[in-house]
């Protein structure tokens, strides 16, 4: 299936029309409180698991707004709330939604200055500063880093994280190290654009585990997860 996307106007009229449900239009517009009632349809889940509602994205707080709408009433209905961020946003945007966000899960992928624009497309100052910041706003917080083969999976690029981690966010609890997938492959073939990746492996068990090791020595609560190429099964 193909689609001119220079001719599409989002208007969502194909996907109405097709016959077999072929297109589908993915995404709804939502009021905070509507979509509370279907947060709250999954409480017993909660209860019994202790976890809650992650926001994520895309970037969640391009819409603070309503982040910061839908997490106050999450937490008068007592439902757990964690962000999932880039970290590549305006703090003004942090200081809407932080008071309603229980846990912070936030991405942190290079530390290097030079490499991060590279990889990116994006300067990590902001990046750097912000997770300063919440972190000495006292919200729990989760490091996350993809270990993607050529960008982020080498010794030197974990070690200089794991010794900002270590040094600035006394706040981290953990630090996933998220080992490649090349799932998103066929995502990018749907919308037409050519993937980097394609074609390059899966870590290694091996791999991870010296990349784990390094990170350890800097942040002993550092875990890591994913299948890789030699072992179907995840770590955790």
């Amino acid at each position: 299936m193909e689609i001119d996307r220079q001719r599409c106007t989002l208007c969502g009229a194909c996907a109405q029309a097709c016959p077999a449900a072929a297109l589908e239009v993915i995404g709804q517009v939502w009021t905070a409180e509507a979509l509370l009632a279907e947060v709250q349809r999954d409480a017993l889940f909660y209860e019994t698991s202790g976890g809650g509602v992650t926001l994520s994205g895309g970037e969640p707080t391009m819409q603070a707004g309503f982040v910061a709408r839908l997490g106050r009433l999450c937490r008068e209905a007592g439902v757990h709330v964690a962000l999932d961020t880039c970290g590549a946003v305006p703090w003004e945007q942090y200081e809407a939604v932080l008071p309603w966000v229980d846990l912070v899960l936030y991405d942190l992928k290079i530390y290097e200055g030079r490499r991060h624009p590279a990889a990116t497309g994006a300067d990590n100052a902001a990046i750097l500063a912000n997770a300063r910041r919440i972190a000495a706003a006292g919200v729990p917080l989760w490091i996350r880093t993809p270990l993607i083969p050529g960008y982020t999976a080498d010794a030197a690029n974990i070690a200089a994280l794991g010794q900002f981690i270590a040094a600035e966010l006394p706040a981290v609890q953990r630090w996933e190290l998220l080992a490649y997938t090349n799932l998103g492959g066929p995502k990018y073939r749907r919308l037409g654009r050519p993937y980097a990746l394609e074609g390059v492996p899966l870590l290694t068990h091996a791999e991870m585990e010296a990349l784990h090791a390094v990170a350890r020595a800097w942040v002993p609560t550092a875990v890591w997860s994913g299948a890789t190429r030699d072992r179907k099964e995840a770590q955790v």
